[in-house]
């Protein structure tokens, strides 16, 4: 196999922006962002939801207003309709 054919993969700290939580793993994935981790250098990837955070986890329950998707839905369709 050629060498040139396979992606790096680098040493990869997943953050958890919610929970502050940190994943490490190895991944193709950079980021700017480095930092020093028990000796050994990481890309930061910054993510808003991980299992740790995610509410179908974690079971926690979010409202969710939809009415003005609704309304926005029923007033589009109501321009076109002949009267």
């Amino acid at each position: 196999m050629k060498a040139e054919g396979h992606p790096n993969l680098n040493n990869v700290c997943f953050l958890d922006v919610a929970t502050g939580r940190r994943f490490l793993t190895k991944s193709t994935m950079k980021s700017a962002r480095k930092e020093q981790i028990d000796g050994e250098e990481y890309f930061v990837v910054l993510r808003d939801v991980t299992m740790d955070s995610h509410p179908a986890y974690t079971g926690e329950k979010r409202l969710v207003d939809t009415a003005g998707r609704v309304e926005k839905f029923t007033s589009k369709f109501k321009r076109g309709a002949k009267k």
